[in-house]
This record gives C-alpha cells, sequence and structure tokens, in this order.
C-alpha cells in the first residue's frame, strides 16, 4: 500500500462508519490492541457487504475476504471514537478491492487494502458479481480509482 493512503481525507471515502472504542480494546501497553484494528475494519466493510436492502450480498452467496493489509500508522488510546472510512478500489468478475482509513479526531491512525471475493454458498467457489452489485459497487468508487 501506498501512502497515499494515508493522505486521503475521511471525506474522500463514500461510506462512513462509526465505532466507540472499548475498554477491552486495550492490551497491556496502555493502546488498542493490533487485533482491534482488523474488527474496526471489518465493522466498515460489513455495512456494505451485507445490506439486505441491496440485495447484498446476492442470494445465495457470500463474501468471503482473500487480502487484508494493514498499515499502523499511530496509535489508538481508550476513551474514544473512531470513524472508518471505506471506499472501493477495484471492480473485478467476482472481486472487490476495497480501501479503508481509521480516524480519530481526524487523524488517520490506519489504513488497510482489502480484497472480497463472491464465493457460492453451496459450492465455496467464487462466482461472478451480478449487475445490481457491481452498480452498487461503482457508486462507491473513490475518486481518481478504476
Amino acid at each position: 500500500m501506498t501512502n497515499s493512503a494515508a493522505k486521503l481525507p475521511l471525506d474522500a471515502y463514500p461510506a462512513t462508519t462509526m465505532q466507540t472504542l472499548r475498554y477491552n480494546d486495550m492490551d497491556p501497553a496502555g493502546h488498542v490492541n493490533n487485533a482491534v484494528y482488523s474488527t474496526l475494519f471489518e465493522a466498515g466493510r460489513v455495512p456494505i457487504l451485507y445490506d439486505p436492502s441491496r440485495q447484498m450480498p446476492p442470494a445465495g452467496s457470500h463474501f468471503s475476504i482473500v487480502k487484508l493489509t494493514i498499515d499502523f500508522r499511530s496509535e489508538l488510546t481508550w476513551p474514544g471514537e473512531v470513524t472508518i472510512g471505506t471506499g472501493v478500489t477495484r471492480i473485478g468478475g467476482s472481486s472487490v478491492g476495497l480501501l479503508q482509513a481509521i480516524f480519530n479526531d481526524g487523524h488517520c491512525c490506519a489504513t488497510a487494502e482489502n480484497i472480497v471475493v463472491l464465493t457460492d454458498s453451496t459450492t465455496r467457489k467464487s462466482t461472478a458479481l451480478p449487475d445490481h452489485a457491481r452498480a452498487w459497487f461503482e457508486t462507491l468508487l473513490i475518486s481518481g480509482q478504476a
């Protein structure tokens, strides 16, 4: 991931989700544990990938995460709230690339690159993104991404 992801402001991300940091998110070093970041990024992805009002995921399928790369940029501490920005960077035949960032008080604390694949729930194999899913993901493209 390039450092350019960390330079994107929160308003560059088409979707945002707020999360409250919990006391039990802390580790003995006094900051939010690294494993919690993955959970925060998941909280930003799920509203996009699992939205029944948009028939997401398409019937008989689910999304499988096949890549998650996190860059930790600064520590988070409790108490506090974070905003997770999420946007689409690439739409493939059965996969979608996502870029995410965690912001605390307007400061980017971590970024993540994700690839998710639409998976047939019966065969457990990748399946093509239907037109309605493509159309939804296109509305979430981060400006300048293709």
